[in-house]
């Protein structure tokens, strides 16, 4: 008799890519953290270094950006690449598991605009992406002028 393999809990792969493992972080920001990350990724594409950015502009650090201006910018990005990613996606089915839904995810977005972007734009764009109902949501309840 087959043993059944125990799935409660389980380690990301070793051959998984690190982005994965940042897309897992990213996917617990709310959406307002997320849109401003898309916003500052445009500044400096490092995705450590742009969610350390937004907690310090978030508790008021002296840096020249207001988080309603991240925002309003990420919100603009979210607008110019939502359409083409609905498009690009079409009659896909992503996984219910992050670590699965990510790499899919991050496809579709490296399919869309594979150069313009850097590494932080990609991993916003494809939180948001993973997460766009409750992005389209936000924007919408929050009049971003998008």
């Amino acid at each position: 008799m087959a043993s059944q393999e125990d799935t409660r809990f389980a380690m990301p792969s070793v051959d998984a890519p690190a982005s994965t493992e940042v897309g897992v972080i990213l996917l617990g920001l709310d959406a307002e953290r997320l849109l401003t990350g898309l916003g500052l990724a445009t500044l400096a594409d490092d995705p450590a270094t742009i969610t350390l950015s937004v907690d310090h502009v978030r508790h008021g650090a002296a840096l020249r950006f207001t988080t309603a201006a991240l925002v309003e910018a990420g919100s603009r990005r979210w607008a110019a690449a939502s359409t083409a990613l609905a498009e690009a996606t079409e009659g896909l089915h992503p996984s219910a598991s992050p670590r699965q839904a990510w790499p899919q995810a991050e496809r579709a977005i490296n399919t869309v605009d594979p150069l313009t972007t850097g590494p932080a734009s990609r991993a916003y764009l494809t939180a948001c992406w993973l997460r766009r109902d409750e992005i389209d949501r936000w924007v919408e309840e929050h009049a971003c002028r998008t």
